[in-house]
């Protein structure tokens, strides 16, 4: 049979085709290659996402579940003063205190009622209640303190009031981001909580030192050095310079700053609104700052209000027997 048999001559047709053909499987299996590569990208990255997902749920419901720590106190989350020691003179250059003492002087009793129906009021009874929420940046607290320390010292040495602080942070964001209101708190309540009796002396100390608003204000380590600078003695500074550099009562001051810009305890619906707020006997002071003749003044009023709003005790008459006549 000869070479030449058109049979045997391929068809161009035919060859394109098959070259057609060749093509379209090329193309699908990069197109396979393409769709696996894709949805190989896309698993890990939902993986990485979960992944992720699980360690931040776990961190924070770790740390939801640590209890936040709590500062010793027997007020609230105020801090009742204990001692005066290292205090004799008023921050800043503040005037001298005023001479009275919150204890209201009782109206003489009539001549005909006997001792018993007047009785004479005790340390306990003219005692009266200050309060003072506290924002260590706040300058109307640094002012207030340092007209009254003196006064305030004065009152609590001689058992006629009982003094309570209130750290509270509500101007942490004018720092330059350092939270130094925050930090502060949190500072003042490791003091009290570790060395109560040096506390009034270090709430004392942070007013006279306040920072400039608007600046980074002290370290924690500067606040833990003036800590231990007001009194703190040997066996307890270790305690308290830790407590203040790990701010470790920085939540507890936030949560206490909330509670009380949504009320204050034991008071007529008053709310926390700006720094210093002065309660004395739950009432709000309202005078001036810095004037501490004033501020005596109306201390003096709620404890006379106090006293005498008092009931005074009706004296309880015994019926006198009567002898029986022997017989």
């Amino acid at each position: 049979m000869s070479s030449d048999d058109p049979t045997d001559v391929p068809v161009p047709s035919d060859r394109r085709d098959a070259v057609r053909e060749k093509a379209q499987q090329l193309q699908a299996k990069q197109s396979r290659a393409r769709l696996l590569g894709r949805a190989s990208l896309i698993i890990g990255v939902v993986a990485v996402v979960a992944v992720a997902a699980v360690v931040v749920s776990w961190a924070f419901s770790s740390a939801s579940s640590q209890p936040v720590l709590q500062p010793v106190s027997g007020s609230g989350d105020g801090f009742a003063v204990t001692s005066v020691a290292g205090v004799t003179t008023s921050v800043g250059g503040g005037a001298p205190a005023a001479d009275e003492t919150p204890t209201p002087t009782p109206t003489p009793a009539p001549a005909e009622a006997t001792a018993e129906a007047t009785p004479a009021p005790t340390a306990t009874r003219g005692m009266v209640d200050i309060r003072v929420y506290v924002d260590y940046l706040s300058v109307g607290s640094k002012e207030f303190q340092a007209a009254n320390v003196q006064q305030l010292a004065k009152w609590v040495g001689q058992d006629a009031a009982t003094l309570t602080y209130y750290p509270v942070a509500m101007l942490s964001a004018k720092s330059n981001g350092t939270k130094y209101s925050l930090r502060a708190a949190s500072a003042a309540a490791c003091v009290a909580t570790h060395a109560p009796d040096t506390f009034f002396a270090y709430n004392n100390a942070l007013l006279a030192g306040q920072p400039d608003v608007d600046s980074d204000g002290p370290t924690d380590q500067d606040l833990a050095t003036l800590a231990i600078a007001s009194g703190i003695s040997s066996d307890k500074a270790k305690d308290v310079q830790k407590c203040i550099e790990d701010e470790a009562y920085a939540v507890w001051a936030r949560n206490a700053t909330d509670r009380a810009l949504d009320g204050l305890p034991d008071t007529d619906d008053i709310s926390l609104t700006g720094t210093p707020t002065v309660l004395v006997n739950g009432t709000p002071y309202v005078g001036a700052l810095d004037d501490p003749k004033e501020f005596a003044q109306f201390v003096l009023t709620i404890a006379s209000d106090s006293y005498y709003s008092t009931p005074t005790p009706t004296p309880s008459v015994s019926p006198t027997a009567t002898p029986t006549p022997s017989s």
